[in-house]
């Protein structure tokens, strides 16, 4: 756990990539004044970041955009989606409440409490979760002035077998998840992503696209698409170390970077 000052981070690209891969969920890093409001053991507490944190996405992102033709940008979380999760809605549009799992999370992957019921998220957000959000929407405010549009890929990962949180986790668990949205995923994109990973299916087990809200739904020049890499295909579940898997998910993600830098 830490008191790191730099809760997310903005690693540039080249200055004509329409490009941001979005790393919202790789790390582990807890500030030492939010530990003390998770009411797991240091021992509990290490096997559910194994079971919630992407693992290793940074490190995928980060050589997917050392092969890629035109650098991209990366946009990357370094606290755990245990501080705020960036992804989810501050407020009751989120569905995963019903999983205590909003913006601030109350439960755990596995349903037990995460933090005491009656915890004020309010803080949490307004220290982490607005000040991130703010961020994100003026790295998109400047690729769309920059290169006219924005292309946000977000770089996710899941385990192959289903936890408890999973709402809708039913379907079936591909190698590669690929997340829509029906105003800002565009055939092209999709299509290129499909080119780059093979076997994939959409929405299954996880859906949607994250865009800033200044953005959703008002702006088609701002394109996402989220990658939800199934765990077992690049590491050892649930937290353990990657494996050449992540060598081969790199080069599929340049590829895409690639096709839609063009």
């Amino acid at each position: 756990m830490t008191d790191t000052p730099h809760p997310f981070e903005l690693l540039s690209g080249d200055g004509r990539s329409p490009v941001i891969l979005h790393v919202p969920h790789s790390a582990r890093e807890i500030p030492d004044a939010v530990r003390a409001g998770i009411v797991l053991g240091d021992e509990e507490l290490e096997r559910e970041l194994d079971h919630i944190t992407d693992a290793h996405t940074a490190r995928i992102a980060e050589a997917a955009a050392e092969l890629a033709g035109v650098m991209p940008w990366r946009f990357v979380n370094r606290l755990s989606r245990l501080v705020v999760d960036p992804e989810r809605f501050p407020d009751e549009r989120e569905e995963m409440l019903a999983a205590g799992m909003g913006a601030v999370y109350t439960r755990t992957t596995h349903g037990g409490a995460l933090r005491t019921g009656d915890v004020d998220a309010a803080p949490l957000v307004e220290r982490y979760f607005e000040p991130y959000a703010r961020a994100m929407t003026r790295a998109v405010a400047d690729r769309l002035e920059a290169a006219g549009r924005a292309v946000i890929i977000d770089v996710h990962s899941y385990p192959s077998r289903r936890l408890p949180y999973e709402l809708h986790g039913e379907g079936a668990r591909p190698p590669v998840c690929l997340g829509t949205d029906s105003f800002h995923t565009p055939p092209a994109l999709l299509g290129a992503a499909r080119e780059a990973f093979g076997e994939t299916e959409l929405d299954t087990p996880f859906g949607g696209a994250y865009v800033p809200l200044e953005f959703y739904g008002k702006r088609p020049e701002v394109s996402a698409l989220m990658v939800e890499i199934r765990r077992d295909t690049y590491m050892t579940e649930p937290g353990g170390p990657a494996g050449p898997g992540l060598e081969r998910l790199a080069a599929a993600l340049a590829g895409l970077v690639d096709a839609v830098s063009r």
